[in-house]
């Protein structure tokens, strides 16, 4: 990576490029160290460009809301890319299409359709991420995921070439997809259809409902740890956590949450090493008594 070269490039855009920047408060564990470089482009011509200079030449991560992210406590010695405000827009499209900016996070894309009285998002208002990193991992709840209402995705390669995948070239799996993991997702394109507003009032109120009263809010996680054991158990991964795993445990301030166990917390000051212990140790605990491997759910950037 050059970094003279981002500097000088930095100079026209000083808003937009930062150095050294604090990962910390990115995400919602609130756990990090610095990026190298953090950048935050507005337009796509900007990120264009961007792309074209940084030419390949190092690591780079794109960050939505930062809602399952563990940054590593040390140096990202490579690019941070967050999409601005302008990646954040709706377009509606005769009731049945929505084309929705991936730096949108998933509550507005359910409140936009509210307000416009189009069914299908009501499960996204549960999802405390972007339409971007909905994509990346087939995000879902309530039996509804991403795979189910996409019809294709815009993005860009990081030579900054802009393509269109179509969903029948997709391949969509628990938490996965086939999509490739080097491109930076621009806008995603969805299949709605037009729907009573109080009915779809009363459908996010009663799914918002349910996850109150199963999960901890307002507190320092990166929300499901690790992924269901699909094809190794019936059972739920906090079932398997619940009956395996002393509760009580703690390494630093990274502890597990007693209102869902399949939660890691932050109770204040932990560092990303306590963190790993502690999803280490639950890991070791399962396979112990149970012999499943645990698959994380949250993304570590090391």
């Amino acid at each position: 990576m050059n970094i003279n070269d981002i500097k000088k490039y930095s100079k026209n855009s000083y808003e937009k490029i930062f150095f050294d920047y604090e990962l910390k408060k990115t995400n919602w564990f609130n756990i990090g160290g610095k990026a190298r470089i953090y950048f935050k482009p507005e337009t796509l011509q900007e990120l264009i460009e961007f792309l074209k200079l940084y030419n390949d030449r190092g690591k780079l991560f794109v960050i939505g809301a930062g809602s399952n992210i563990l940054f590593q406590d040390g140096l990202f010695n490579g690019v941070v890319i967050k999409l601005g405000k302008n990646f954040s827009n709706f377009s509606l499209l005769n009731y049945n299409t929505v084309v929705a900016g991936s730096g949108a996070s998933d509550r507005q894309l359910s409140e936009f359709s509210l307000e416009n009285n189009i069914g299908g998002f009501e499960f996204l208002s549960c999802i405390p991420g972007t339409i971007g990193g909905g994509l990346r991992m087939n995000s879902g709840c309530f039996n509804r995921e991403f795979k189910d209402i996409l019809i294709s995705v815009q993005a860009i390669d990081k030579f900054g070439k802009v393509l269109t995948i179509p969903r029948n070239k997709i391949k969509f799996a628990y938490r996965t997809s086939n999509l490739p993991e080097d491109i930076i997702f621009l806008s995603a394109t969805f299949q709605s259809y037009k729907k009573n507003k109080n009915l779809i009032k009363k459908k996010i109120n009663s799914l918002k409902n349910k996850k109150e009263l199963a999960q901890p809010t307002r507190i320092k996680t990166g929300g499901s740890t690790f992924k269901n054991p699909v094809g190794q158990s019936n059972k739920k991964v906090w079932e398997l956590i619940k009956e395996s795993v002393p509760l009580d445990i703690k390494f630093g301030d990274a502890a597990i949450s007693h209102k869902h166990c399949n939660f890691l917390i932050n109770k204040k000051n932990a560092k990303f090493k306590d963190m790993k212990k502690l999803i280490n140790f639950v890991k070791d605990q399962v396979f112990s008594k149970t012999r499943i491997k645990l698959d994380l759910e949250i993304i570590l950037v090391e």
